[in-house]
């Protein structure tokens, strides 16, 4: 299947919601750790998408989406509402590509625009998190994400038991902090 992928800010309509909750939902089922358990339905996916998309209309995050045609095939989240001390910073965040598009650039695609999003919006540090068993280290790590290191037990995964995280870091843009 060859990926036509357009990337996009999203906004609060009720396809983007839909779509949003339906890959929230599929990614709780498939294991992964993105903070949720299983089963999860459509209707707390959606109420999670409600909040994260008034937040996105409020300045304080963006919500990316990679569409071949009409599908959503994977979200990341930049999240720019920051303490007043971290001005400079941002996470990314819910990270999800549909399983039959993964190992496609779905994800590094995201990615590189939440980067670039990023730079656009002043910060110069980005910050994520990974979960230790199943998850996306070897995608943020070829992505030139340093290790910063690993809590252990810090969360349950969807379908129970314990996993860590490993924590990430990396500078974007052309300054790199204030001293």
């Amino acid at each position: 299947m060859k990926l036509e992928l357009e990337i996009r800010p999203l906004t609060a309509t009720p396809d983007t919601r839909t779509q949003l909750a339906a890959l929230l939902v599929e990614t709780v089922a498939g294991g992964g750790s993105v903070g949720f358990m299983h089963p999860l339905t459509l209707e707390a996916a959606a109420a999670f998408w409600d909040g994260a998309l008034a937040a996105a209309a409020r300045g304080e995050r963006i919500i990316l989406g990679g569409w071949d045609g009409a599908q959503l095939v994977g979200t990341v989240t930049l999240i720019l509402n920051t303490p007043p001390n971290q001005p400079h910073r941002a996470e990314i965040a819910k990270m999800m590509t549909r399983p039959q598009w993964r190992g496609q650039g779905a994800a590094s695609a995201l990615l590189r625009e939440a980067e670039a999003l990023a730079v656009q919006n002043g910060r110069t540090m980005l910050m994520l998190d990974t979960a230790s068993d199943e998850g996306a280290a070897g995608l943020y790590e070829s992505a030139g994400y340093t290790f910063a290191g690993e809590l252990p037990d810090y969360a349950l995964k969807p379908h129970g038991g314990l996993t860590g995280t490993r924590l990430y870091w990396k500078r974007v843009g052309g300054e790199t902090g204030q001293s």
